[in-house]
């Protein structure tokens, strides 16, 4: 069997990071695998540089034939696309692809698109185009259903976490309680809450906020932190190559997303023995189970998060065995080794249809 994985980029994010994990993981006797991608900085994890092919992010039609040359010449049997524009290039193959046996097409489902603004548009191409859809949770699987996408398509397959690159360490406290945010910097990650939550415990000693991450909203969130006078207590780290380290750093991770699908850097923090607090949206209650491998608060109140910082900060023993908890969840149901097996899985299957 010949897999042809196939992203867009690979600059810092969790569908990337996916991508990766996957190319260097998939392991099978009757399995040869290929991987195609834009640049970015994490194309230096690619493993097997022999099968890797590097294509353009903006000249597209040449993308398109390169691929197709890709397909006639190692005979590819299933496809696994990581982005809804690979779902695109595909749809656009498959009309200029006249061989009487076709690949099987997977698509893993990592963020929320502009194309589900309109879904019936959305639901067509899915039908029309996918064999298989893997979603990385039930959230997002009830969410393609309810869009339309044909529900016998889809699998969930919940991302899974390195378990070595991200060891449980138990926490140290220091002098300085650091709450830390790890995501691009963009609207939908909502820094703007993270910041008001930190303003509305400015006056709270030895309590530092870091945001780690890039992005097209860094000038605006710095000049936020600057005219809230936030600029000793909201600390801008910039991109970071080693988020464990981050995240092990950190007394406490927040997430204050507006969109999630089921984000990766929850499963690394789980993994870590660092306690997460986060807003209740998208698949993170299938992870998170308030105070019990997480904090979880229904709505965007900087209070309630306020009031949860504050039980940690002066109750040290608080969160000590949620961590541990949490540790064991991503053990038992979140592991790359469960991930990969699954997504083996489905390949197998679409190829012996």
């Amino acid at each position: 069997m010949n897999v042809l994985m196939i992203t867009d980029k690979l600059i810092h994010g969790g569908a990337e990071n996916y991508f990766c994990r996957l190319e260097n993981e998939l392991k099978n006797d009757n399995l040869t695998l290929y991987a195609v991608a834009g640049p970015g900085e994490l194309e230096s994890q690619i493993k097997h540089k022999e099968n890797f092919y590097s294509i353009s992010r903006t000249k597209h039609f040449r993308n398109l034939l390169m691929i197709r040359k890709l397909i006639v010449k190692h005979d590819i049997d299933v496809i696994h696309a990581n982005s809804l524009r690979m779902v695109l290039y595909f749809f656009v193959i498959k009309m200029l692809y006249f061989k009487k046996k076709k690949p099987g097409i997977v698509y893993t489902k990592h963020n929320v698109t502009t194309l589900e603004k309109h879904p019936f548009l959305f639901a067509s191409l899915l039908n029309k185009s996918v064999d298989r859809i893997i979603a990385v949770s039930d959230f997002e699987r009830e969410n393609l259903i309810r869009h339309g996408v044909r529900k016998e398509k889809i699998k969930t397959v919940y991302n899974g976490v390195d378990l070595k690159k991200f060891p449980f360490r138990p926490k140290e406290r220091c002098e300085d309680f650091k709450v830390g945010i790890l995501a691009r910097l963009s609207e939908e990650k909502n820094h703007d809450f993270f910041i008001e939550i930190a303003n509305e415990l400015r006056a709270k000693e030895n309590l530092k906020f870091y945001i780690a991450g890039d992005g097209p909203q860094y000038q605006s969130i710095l000049n936020k932190i600057d005219s809230l006078g936030l600029n000793d207590k909201v600390i801008l780290v910039g991109k970071s190559s080693h988020p464990e380290q981050f995240i092990e750093e950190m007394d406490l991770m927040l997430l204050t997303s507006k969109l999630e699908v089921f984000p990766m850097v929850m499963l690394e923090t789980m993994a870590v023995g660092t306690p997460l607090l986060t807003i209740d949206v998208g698949g993170v209650k299938e992870a998170i189970i308030n105070n019990e491998t997480g904090y979880l608060v229904k709505k965007y109140y900087a209070k309630e998060f306020s009031d949860i910082i504050i039980q940690l900060i002066e109750n040290e023993g608080f969160g000590r065995e949620l961590v541990q908890r949490a540790r064991y969840k991503v053990e038992s149901e979140f592991s790359m080794e469960r991930m990969v097996n699954s997504t083996l899985n489905e390949y197998i299957q679409l190829n012996h249809r």
